[in-house]
């Protein structure tokens, strides 16, 4: 195994900042694993279910009001009897994870054998590699890791994407395709959303323009008694609600028809991609300046939601849930009020007429960073092979989406067959269930595959997946103009400490300036200092490294 990583053990301490004792629960710090060596067994003795009884550790993260003990979940008792494995868990509730996490990760004596929801970021990774705290992945995926290495064998981006620049593969991935190119669901994540029922009845049209949508909002505003009184609506009519800078509540895409058409969809990173591969930075250009402006202007006139600026998603949901809104922004509308009375609305003309597709979507949906094995594992072969199951085609949509047979009134899925008469999770019909309450408290995430070639044969599609995939079809693909996004590449560790340096400054100023434009507006000397105090905080550099990443991709 290559070693030119790391040397570990007491270094892992010293890097961490703390002061331990060098012994715990039977563990010393000599006595880590450094992965520099890789563990080789027999692969008949990890046959699963094994012969005797094994108990590892585990850390995992479960959502607020669920079940909190992992091994009363149906999923891993089913785990633990078809592997004879049962999982020690460390469960922390999702809320808590970010501080806890970190905490745990610097100390040897809180590490479990792996950290099973880890979600853990580019920079987290090689940190946590560079002072031993998790070991190298690569042979053991070779060796004892059939499920996942079939797929990487399959689709060879995900193993590359999985790969650091000294050929590593420090955590396994999260996989789950839904379509791909520029018709994968995760194209467009920030969905516009428009009040159908408001439009019959005022006799209106979707519109197509950002003149159109103007005047569409106002005709909410000046016939709120009326919209009021007609579907019993109670607080006052919100022509248009989002959370600024917030993911998929944010109306980012509105703009995507300014200046050249870039918008401003990743903001995390301000970043895309033109169509002779240069990375540029959205929140410079004319289109930006235009947008935000016309922004400004709606929300000068009352169409946006004052609340915009602060509010929290339970609030944002709550005022959708009671019928206020005559647009809005979501992953999904049936998470703010329901799919009957809403319809997607598609990209709107301003200088022209775009939809940049999300960084990173066209390999569907990917995360790099969601299990790690540690230093404290004595038997990673078995580590890696339990995990491995998690991999399995019938397994994936399970600690995915959920489960079948539960003592509960609503189960995600049934088992049932498919056309061939082999086993198949079919969705379930949940009545008036939510889907993510479900899913919530049956899911156990962790590293999974959902493979496009799935569908039909392992696992039915989800009906909110397939009518989301059926509106990025239909809605925006026809207007997705630009070539190429920005790939889901692994830097190294130099860059990736470098740019999230970087990142800190450049993204919080931009989103700072962004939502106090909209709300107040901006000069042209406002426009004129910003643009040089990013400069100041190092956006040439910034764009420099991710346009190094960019070319090595596309030779």
């Amino acid at each position: 195994m290559k070693k030119e990583y790391i040397k570990r053990g007491a270094a892992w301490i010293l890097a961490a900042g703390i002061v331990l004792p060098l012994t715990a629960c039977g563990r010393s710090v000599a006595s880590l694993n450094t992965g520099e060596e890789m563990q080789v067994v027999d692969p008949a003795t990890l046959k699963f279910p094994l012969a005797e009884k094994k108990t590892l550790t585990g850390m995992i993260s479960y959502p607020p009001s669920t079940e909190s003990n992992p091994n009363n979940r149906t999923i891993f008792k089913r785990l633990q009897e078809a592997t004879n494995v049962e999982i020690d868990w460390m469960a922390i509730q999702s809320d808590q994870w970010g501080d806890k996490i970190a905490l745990n990760m610097a100390n040897p004596n809180l590490l479990t054998d792996f950290v099973f929801s880890a979600d853990f970021s580019d920079n987290d990774l090689l940190r946590y590699a560079n002072y031993g705290a998790i070991i190298p992945l690569e042979e053991y995926i070779d060796a004892y890791m059939p499920n996942l290495k079939a797929v990487f064998e399959k689709y060879p981006e995900y193993k590359k994407m999985s790969t650091d620049t000294n050929g590593h593969i420090w955590a396994l991935p999260w996989i789950e395709q839904l379509g791909s190119e520029k018709t994968a669901i995760q194209t467009v994540s920030e969905m516009s959303f428009i009040n159908k029922k408001w439009l019959d009845f005022l006799g209106l049209e979707i519109p197509e323009t950002v003149d159109e949508f103007e005047q569409t909002l106002l005709a909410f505003k000046e016939h709120a008694p009326e919209l009021q009184a007609e579907f019993g609506i109670e607080g006052s009519i919100i022509p248009m609600s989002c959370i600024i800078n917030d993911g998929s509540q944010d109306p980012a895409l509105l703009i995507n028809g300014f200046g050249e058409g870039y918008g401003d969809g990743d903001q995390g990173r301000h970043i895309a991609v033109t169509d002779t591969l240069k990375v540029i930075c959205t929140a410079t250009q004319q289109g930006f300046k235009d947008g935000i402006s016309w922004l400004h202007k709606l929300y000068e006139e009352g169409l946006i939601d004052p609340e915009a600026f602060t509010q929290e998603w339970s609030t944002y949901v709550a005022k959708g849930k009671s019928g206020r809104y005559g647009v809005c922004f979501s992953w999904d509308v049936a998470n703010i009020d329901n799919i009957t009375d809403w319809v997607p609305l598609p990209a709107l003309t301003a200088d022209t007429r775009n939809i940049t597709p999300e960084n990173g979507s066209f390999t569907s949906g990917y995360n790099r960073g969601r299990c790690v094995v540690t230093a404290v594992a004595r038997e990673p072969a078995l580590v890696c092979a339990w995990l491995d199951q998690m991999y399995a085609p019938l397994q994936s949509p399970q600690n995915n989406w959920g489960t079948y047979g539960e003592d509960d009134d609503f189960d995600i899925f049934e088992m049932s067959t498919n056309d061939k008469g082999d086993p198949m999770l079919k969705h379930a019909v949940l009545g008036d269930a939510s889907p993510v309450e479900v899913r919530e408290a049956e899911a156990v995430g962790g590293p999974l595959a959902i493979l496009d070639e799935y569908y039909g044969v392992y696992v039915t599609c989800p009906d909110d997946a397939q009518y989301r995939l059926d509106w990025i079809k239909d809605y925006y693909t026809p207007d997705m103009k630009t070539e190429y996004v920005y790939p889901n590449v692994f830097m190294s560790r130099e860059d990736t400490d470098r740019l999230s340096v970087l990142t800190t400054d450049i993204a919080q100023y931009i989103n700072e300036c962004r939502s106090r434009w909209i709300m107040n507006g901006y000069t042209e000397n406002d426009w004129n200092e910003y643009i040089e105090k990013l400069d100041a905080y190092g956006l040439e550099e910034y764009l420099s490294i991710f346009q190094k990443y960019l070319d090595a991709f596309y030779q």
